[in-house]
């Protein structure tokens, strides 16, 4: 008996055990289909896929770094009710981006996508304006989270001590804090895995640990009323806010800027599927869990920290210059403070890390297609990570934040422009599903009957959202409180149409090599296949 049960154990490992190389061969196989090689160390499971997205999502970096601007621009009610709004149509646009990225996993993400789903002819067109707004994005995204994060760490130093931080501090704990992500996305890539699998406990178990510290140590908590359906509008510089100059309503669409902030960056899971096994179902479902799980606990967390503000004027004045460390301070005190802090602290820095993770692949992914200088298509032999991206990110995220420092209105900003940027480069490639869709081909996870009308919402909530965060954010609008997001849309807009119709049209061909070598009869199956043929010629 115990012979049999031996033999069918070790049968079932020798099963195992051809599993895996046959899944790797699989994903081998699909990125070959699409035109290129493997290249990046494909070692993620659906999990850990999951836990990139969820990272960068992080609710506990969003939340607390806008949670004075969502007070200020519409307050308890439109942040609460806003976010369940936001995460609504979030959902369906991760839907329809998961759909996509199951007949395409490659870490092009939308960029590549575009250019699959368009014709011929508009391919190269589409990808190359999709791929610029997705970098904006990218860039904009890891200078909002890696910022925020250096200014909690100034707030935290303050705690107990007579430190008092300026702008030099702050730039300083910022560059340290992008030296230090970079620096892990170099040498530590093996460890990535980990500090994912970290990552994902820490917003979780950090998150409730949160929230049940502060209800639980509150002296008193606000009236349902104050957290459900309490207006304010701080957005007048001169006591005179948008909604006396224009309508509440106004005040409160601005203000879902801190809940579609939050819930941006899931295409990170797109971006890391040519380091994932299963690629092709993997990818998707770990946009929507990202998605999901962010969305529940999000809420969750908003609803306790609103519920434990002791005193409204004095956490909106709060000399920490953050609310949420002022709830802090009156909930759990100061030594209390310090640690739920580093809580907060360390789901910034895993976020901002990750961050930099799936720029830097894009920008590899957008730089093997020659968008960008070629010197940025170089991956690592020995650690199988594509380091020059990763610095290029480090270092245009630096420079985008520079014009936070000392300016609220430049940070919220930022975090509009990441958010616009991103949600353009989603709703390119999910338009052309929607024009194209009788080309389309499925991928294994697919929405059915619904595919259209959950790509349609997609699609129309994306162009509402890009144009309220453009809007002014505070009254009265002067050089100082302009909302500057459409000053960096508009840049990026006019140079990646104006380059294209300048020079870019007569050599940028986007990744659609796989069309050309198929039409010549070249086996894009077989890996380097492509690179042989195009060497030959």
């Amino acid at each position: 008996m115990s012979d049999t049960h031996s033999s069918e154990k070790d049968a079932k490992v020798r099963a195992q055990a051809r599993a895996a190389p046959v899944a790797m061969e699989s994903d081998e196989a699909e990125l070959a289909r699409m035109g290129y090689k493997q290249e990046l160390k494909r070692d993620l499971s659906l999990v850990q896929n999951f836990g990139v997205s969820f990272s960068i999502i992080s609710i506990m970096t969003g939340v607390p770094s806008l949670f004075l601007y969502g007070l200020n621009t519409g307050g308890p009610g439109p942040m609460v009710w806003g976010w369940i709004v936001v995460a609504i149509f979030t959902m369906t646009v991760g839907l329809a981006m998961a759909e996509v990225c199951s007949a395409h996993p490659t870490s092009g993400g939308p960029y590549f996508w575009a250019a699959m789903l368009s014709p011929r002819k508009d391919a190269a067109f589409a990808s190359w304006i999709t791929g610029w707004f997705n970098l904006l994005g990218q860039v904009a995204v890891t200078t909002g989270i890696s910022f925020g994060c250096a200014t909690f760490i100034s707030t935290a130093c303050t705690l107990g001590t007579s430190f008092v931080p300026n702008e030099k501090t702050t730039i300083g704990i910022y560059a340290a804090v992008l030296v230090t992500q970079g620096l892990i996305n170099t040498f530590g890539v093996h460890l990535l895995k980990y500090l994912n699998n970290i990552s994902v406990w820490w917003h979780a178990v950090g998150t409730v640990a949160v929230v049940i510290a502060v209800l639980a140590a509150a002296p008193t908590h606000q009236s349902a009323k104050f957290v459900f359906a309490t207006f304010l509008d701080g957005t007048g510089v001169d006591g005179v806010g948008w909604s006396q100059r224009a309508s509440p309503a106004y005040v409160a669409i601005i203000g879902i800027l801190m809940a579609q902030y939050t819930l941006t960056g899931f295409d990170a899971s797109a971006h890391m599927t040519e380091e994932t096994h299963n690629a092709a179902m993997s990818g998707s479902i770990g946009i929507i869990m990202a998605i999901g799980v962010s969305a529940v606990l999000g809420w969750f967390l908003i609803l306790g920290l609103l519920f434990s503000i002791q005193d409204l004027d004095a956490t909106l004045a709060s000399p920490t210059g953050e609310p949420v460390t002022q709830i802090f301070l009156d909930t759990v005190g100061e030594k209390g403070a310090i640690v739920l802090m580093v809580i907060v602290i360390g789901c910034m820095y895993f976020c901002g890390t990750f961050s930099v993770t799936s720029n830097s692949r894009m920008m590899y992914a957008f730089s093997r297609d020659g968008a960008i200088s070629r010197f940025f298509h170089k991956v690592d032999p020995k650690r199988k990570s594509p380091i020059r991206t990763v610095w290029l990110a480090c270092t245009l995220s630096f420079i985008l934040g520079l014009p936070s420092l000392g300016s609220s209105v430049a940070f919220s900003a930022a975090t509009s422009i990441a958010t616009i940027g991103l949600y353009i480069s989603y709703a390119i490639p999910i338009a052309l599903r929607v024009i194209y869709r009788k080309q389309f081909v499925r991928g294994p996870f697919h929405l059915g009957r619904f595919s259209y009308p959950v790509a349609c919402t997609a699609v129309a909530w994306i162009a509402f959202i890009s144009i309220v965060f453009i809007l002014p954010q505070e009254n009265p609008v002067n050089s100082e409180t302009l909302n500057y997001a459409i000053v960096a849309v508009g840049i990026v807009s006019a140079y990646s149409f104006g380059f294209w119709i300048i020079s870019a049209r007569k050599w940028f061909t986007g990744p659609v090599k796989q069309i050309a070598a198929e039409e010549m009869g070249i086996s894009v199956m077989e890996p380097g296949a492509l690179e042989t043929a195009e060497k030959e010629s």
